[in-house]
Formats: C-alpha cells, sequence, structure tokens
C-alpha cells in the first residue's frame, strides 16, 4: 500500500505535467543547494523546477498521458515544468548548463512531442515569443502597405489620365468629347 506522502506527491507531479505546456528533464547531480536554487530563479516565473524521485515522478507523467520521457526517469533527475514561453525556459537551462556542466539536459516534452537533449537546445536557440510575433506583425504590416499600394496605383493612374484629358481639352477650346467622370 502506498504511502499518503507519496500519493499526494504522485497528484502534485501529475498536475504539474497536465499544467505545463512543456516539461524538461535534468540530470543535476554535483549541483549544490545554492546552484540549485541559482537555477529556479533563473528560470523565474516562467517554469517550475522539482526534484523528483523517478518513479513517483514517471507514475505522475504516465497517469497524465505523459509516456515519452520514461526513458530520462534514471539517476539523479529533476523536472523543469514550463507555464510560460518554452523558449525562455530552454534558453535559461541551456545558460545555466553551459556555466555549470553538472546540469544535463536529458530531453524532454513540448505539447505531448517527445523532445531529444538536442531539440531542447534548438529550442533554446530560436527568438523569444515577442520577437517573433512583433516580426510576424511588421511582416504583415509591410504585406499590407504593399497591398494597399497596389490597389491605389490604378485609381491614382485613372485620375492622372483624366487630369491629362481634361488639360488637353482646355487646351483645344473645350471641344470635341466630354472629359470623364471624377473618380471619387
Amino acid at each position: 500500500m502506498a504511502s499518503p506522502d507519496k500519493v499526494e506527491a504522485v497528484a502534485d507531479i501529475k498536475e504539474r505535467f497536465q499544467n505545463s505546456n512543456a516539461a524538461v528533464v535534468t540530470a543535476y547531480t554535483g549541483l549544490s543547494v545554492a546552484q540549485l536554487k541559482d537555477l529556479r530563479r533563473s528560470l523565474g516565473e516562467n517554469a517550475q523546477y522539482r526534484v523528483a524521485k523517478n518513479t513517483l515522478t514517471k507514475i505522475a507523467a504516465n497517469e497524465a498521458g505523459v509516456t515519452e520521457l520514461d526513458e530520462f526517469f534514471i539517476g539523479s533527475t529533476a523536472v523543469a515544468f514550463v507555464t510560460g514561453d518554452p523558449v525562455e525556459a530552454a534558453k535559461s537551462l541551456r545558460d545555466f548548463a553551459k556555466n555549470n556542466p553538472q546540469l544535463v539536459i536529458k530531453g524532454g516534452v513540448l505539447e505531448g512531442k517527445a523532445l531529444s537533449a538536442d531539440d531542447i537546445k534548438k529550442l533554446a536557440d530560436l527568438e523569444s515569443r515577442e520577437v517573433l510575433l512583433a516580426k510576424l506583425a511588421g511582416g504583415m504590416k509591410a504585406s499590407m502597405a504593399k497591398a494597399a499600394a497596389t490597389f491605389q496605383a490604378p485609381l491614382s493612374k485613372l485620375v492622372r489620365t483624366a487630369d491629362a484629358l481634361r488639360a488637353k481639352q482646355e487646351e483645344q477650346g473645350g471641344a470635341g468629347t466630354p472629359a470623364p467622370a471624377e473618380a471619387e
């Protein structure tokens, strides 16, 4: 029979898996308590870093429907549960691991898809969500400006043609065909 503490721990970890859009599994052997505190601080509000027993974490992940991580629950294991921007969390973990080689990124899951350690490093190389959205908005604004100019071009050509015909008519003393109606 499982102890109430273990049942509670599994329920807590399961809830974290369900409420996270990503989870990154790491090995932390050799990191001091102070270094783990620094890592948690570097993740900020974006993610929660939790050291947990492999068996309990594996049970909780499976109950949450996350079976892609089973192979990573070996040795000293901690999980970064990402509730914010996964790119920012991946950058924080990568940068921390550069300065503290004891932290090893094993792999993870992003919105139900398994990620290898290399995938997480590639994710960390992406620009943040805000930067990508700003670039998308800039590109869309430029495209809309081009479209507006394209749609405006035939109208302005029509107006120039009408003005030229009117000027030509006035030079000839108003005789001939009537000028086309002005475009509104």
